[in-house]
């Protein structure tokens, strides 16, 4: 089997139902958005959400992607920054628990946290701390980790998380490196408003060094100003394959002048947190063994559409014996 290396901002979610909107607009948090907050603002807004309920695991986009992958039985590991703290070690053990091998560089910081907010229609509005997430730099990369992770057929694969692109530094030092050491590179866009102040920037890396782009339609728009079906054909003469998701009805996939839709399975929708990032994770493990990408969306369908059922990222061990039991199937 190959192996999948991912990078991203190495966060805990700290998830927090809503009972409505309106608590959105009190914060000032646009609905769906991803917004960086400071420590001090991360700590007002746990503050005034005090008496609501929250659940918490290892989290950011990237990681999510990376632990579904080593739960469906890849071979996988992490680069990520984080702090000498509880939330740290927190992070680590879910890592190591899901049989991930991390790569993590140790900051001075405290531990990045997403405070995400989920209102009752399953849409989630996060306010991110970056802390010691923020901190992972270039120099990190090319100085703090071992050069063999990249080199010597150690990984197949890399994939990484779009928030890390206001650090245009940062990513192209490190699509760079792993293009040149023939890694297969995989980008998921992140969210709508850092794709619009980026746009520029991910037009040029996706070009010269990514091959596979996963996005939901509203990057997808906010990346190519179309809709889904144009702004896909967009995309892929850009790069290889894309992967534009497009909600209760499914995904569309393009490889060359291949185009094919791929329907959501039937759930009862709690929590969309992780449904795209889990969608990852199933099409890249699909790949991986050689399928065809019909096969790869099927299987990322099946996670999207189980993750979504529960509160956050992560799934119970009967949800995983099930998948994997259908995925076997495929």
């Amino acid at each position: 089997m190959k192996k999948i290396l991912g990078m991203g901002n190495a966060l805990v979610d700290i998830m927090i139902p809503l009972d409505d909107d309106q608590i959105l607009d009190r914060l000032e948090l646009p609905k769906g958005s991803m917004q960086l907050v400071d420590k001090e603002r991360s700590r007002q807004i746990l503050s005034l959400l005090k008496d609501y309920k929250r659940t918490q695991s290892a989290g950011g986009s990237a990681a999510n992607t990376i632990h579904g992958l080593a739960t469906l039985g890849g071979i996988t590991g992490y680069i990520g920054a984080i702090g000498e703290d509880e939330l740290g070690g927190f992070f680590v053990r879910e890592l190591i628990n899901a049989g991930v091998e991390p790569h993590l560089i140790h900051s001075k910081e405290e531990t990045g946290r997403a405070i995400t907010l989920v209102t009752p229609d399953s849409e989630r509005t996060f306010a991110t701390y970056l802390g010691a997430a923020g901190t992972l730099s270039a120099d990190s990369i090319t100085t703090t980790l071992h050069p063999s992770l990249f080199t010597d057929h150690q990984n197949d694969y890399f994939h990484m998380e779009g928030f890390l692109v206001q650090d245009h530094n940062l990513v192209e030092t490190t699509l760079k490196l792993v293009k040149e050491c023939g890694l297969t590179v995989s980008i998921d866009l992140a969210s709508y408003n850092v794709v619009a102040a980026n746009r520029e920037f991910l037009h040029s890396v996706i070009e010269k060094y990514v091959d596979i782009v996963f996005a939901n339609e509203e990057e997808a728009k906010a990346f190519t100003g179309k809709e889904p079906v144009e702004a896909l054909k967009e995309l892929a003469s850009q790069c290889e394959i894309v992967i534009v998701k497009i909600g209760s009805k499914g995904s569309l996939i393009m490889q060359g002048k291949e185009i094919v839709t791929i329907g959501a399975i039937p759930v009862h929708p709690i929590d969309t947190t992780g449904a795209g990032d889990l969608y990852a994770s199933g099409f890249l493990y699909g790949h991986s063994l050689g399928m065809p990408i019909r096969r790869c969306g099927e299987i990322g369908a099946i996670l999207a559409g189980n993750v979504i059922e529960v509160m956050g990222s992560k799934m119970t061990a009967a949800q995983w014996d099930n998948i994997r039991e259908l995925v076997g199937s495929i």
